[in-house]
């Protein structure tokens, strides 16, 4: 599915968008790279062990995570991360999906997707999409408290614009501010399972593609 997002604006404005306090990320913009650091949204603790105490729900901030988590051991490959997730009843996600304190959003300005055909070169066409009428937006997530905390992003089946690109699957997105968001960060997983694959929270646009 998705190889590449983009998240062409600064830990502040993303701070500002979502109003959550950015703390001490360094973000400034650009390309997201798989395995490599990216801000994401938490309402949780940083490091988690054991039951979340007791209390109202924490403030959601901007924290630094990898984007990739490791496969379990068994894996073919057990060093090639894990970047999206394409079935969340796994027993290797829903422990975590579950779990509030694991789920966050991925602040995003474009998200390539493969769509069907070749361009003039004979390579697949790519399509940089974005959620209409947001300048900044997010994709839905959950993390694991590995050595290094990282995060993958949960997608569906496509649906729309991504659909007509010919793509298979698109991240599921949510705008700052909305119920979608909050509810994926503090609700229980009985409502927040719902829009994994309830109806797309806002259409999709094409956007033209960055420059390398």
């Amino acid at each position: 599915m998705t190889c590449l997002y983009r998240l062409d604006t600064t830990a502040a404005d993303i701070a500002e968008s979502f109003g959550a306090p950015r703390g001490d990320d360094p973000w400034q913009g650009g390309y997201v790279a798989p395995g490599k650091f990216a801000p994401v949204i938490a309402a949780g603790r940083d490091f988690v062990a054991g039951p979340r105490p007791a209390g109202p729900s924490l403030r959601p901030r901007i924290v630094p995570r990898l984007w990739g988590v490791l496969p379990p051991p068994s894996s073919d490959d057990p060093t090639r991360r894990i970047l999206t997730v394409r079935n969340p009843k796994s027993p290797f996600w829903i422990g975590n999906l579950r779990n509030s304190e694991f789920r966050c959003l991925v602040p995003a300005t474009m998200v390539m997707l493969w769509g069907s055909g070749t361009d003039y070169e004979g390579r697949r066409n790519r399509h940089w999409l974005a959620l209409e009428g947001q300048r900044v937006f997010a994709m839905l997530g959950v993390w694991k408290d590995e050595d290094v905390p990282a995060f993958a992003i949960l997608t569906r089946e496509a649906s729309g614009l991504a659909r007509e690109i010919g793509a298979s699957a698109m991240p599921i997105f949510a705008a700052p501010g909305t119920p979608e968001a909050q509810l994926w960060l503090h609700g229980g997983w009985d409502r927040a399972a719902a829009l994994l694959t309830g109806p797309a929270a806002a259409a999709l646009v094409e956007r033209d593609r960055p420059a390398a």
